[in-house]
């Protein structure tokens, strides 16, 4: 799922490229996409763009007369543009937006339709729609602080909790808790105070730098290739590799669809965490910690 630093470079890569522009029509392939029937997505057209923000993980184009364009990616949705006169693929995207600039096409990988757009009309309709939680490069250390200690949740969750701290996923999530040195399943409530300092430079470290690092790959371009698994990270997709810090092979918590990667040496005092349905499988053959481990290999 694009996280911050992603839906930061397509909102910066959108504002470049709108600023003063016309959204000619919108035309969706999926009748899954529209999650709204009023006003009528024929309305969007003929509108001038005002600008191009996010709520969260949801890019969102401010159209005139306080009309809104809401697109939430999801897990699998990704973004392309196409200037005027370049031709869009033949492969029918999901949605053709048509401006007189150029045309942004919303594509999503897979089968299963997650992606959504909503067409709005007025500032509380947007509001009301999601309200995210703290953003968290803007945020103070003690906002950081008090919304992570509102609710008892794991760091993991409450990392990737979007009415707690808006815009981390799986993949950020991961990288910021090995740079602070932090299990992810450690609960919130627990941290001390100089832990909870080391996760909300953490936090504003690394996406920071990931942010800046996106932009030195695109070098102006729109983003594409967008993934959850870049060439730099520490551990998250890194299961079974060495942490680049101190060499421990990444462990993993596997659970649903998804999974948590971590270095037990950096983050878990040498503790290899339970993983939901393999330790159970396993019982007194799961290693408790890196020794087991590597006397098990």
């Amino acid at each position: 799922m694009p996280e911050l630093p992603d839906i930061t470079l397509y909102v910066e890569a959108l504002s470049e490229r709108l600023a003063g522009a016309r959204l000619e029509r919108v035309r969706l392939t999926s009748p899954f996409l529209l999650r709204t029937a009023q006003p009528r997505i024929e309305d969007a057209g003929a509108r001038l763009v005002c600008g191009v923000t996010h709520l969260g993980k949801r890019v969102v184009i401010a159209l005139e007369a306080d009309y809104f364009l809401v697109i939430h990616l999801m897990i699998a949705g990704r973004l392309h543009w196409f200037d005027a006169g370049r031709k869009v693929p033949a492969k029918a995207p999901l949605a053709l937006f048509e401006f007189d600039v150029g045309t942004l096409t919303l594509t999503e990988a897979g089968t299963k339709r997650r992606a959504s757009l909503h067409f709005l009309h007025g500032r509380d309709t947007l509001a009301a729609l999601h309200r995210p939680g703290l953003d968290p490069l803007a945020a103070t250390h003690a906002a950081f602080a008090s919304a992570l200690r509102s609710e008892s949740h794991t760091l993991k969750r409450a990392l990737t909790d979007p009415h707690l701290v808006s815009g981390i996923g799986n993949a950020y999530s991961d990288e910021i808790l090995h740079a602070a040195r932090l299990s992810p399943v450690t609960l919130t409530r627990r941290l001390t105070d100089a832990e909870m300092v080391r996760l909300y430079e953490a936090t504003q470290s690394t996406l920071s730098a990931w942010t800046q690092r996106l932009r030195a790959v695109a070098m102006g371009k729109f983003p594409e290739g967008v993934t959850a698994f870049r060439d730099g990270m520490a551990v998250h997709g890194r299961f079974g590799r060495p942490c680049p810090d101190c060499g421990t092979t990444v462990q993993r918590i596997r659970y649903a669809s998804n999974e948590t990667n971590y270095c037990p040496r950096c983050q878990t005092d040498g503790k290899i965490l339970a993983d939901r349905s393999l330790s159970r499988l396993l019982k007194s053959d799961w290693p408790r910690n890196v020794e087991e481990l590597e006397q098990k290999r």
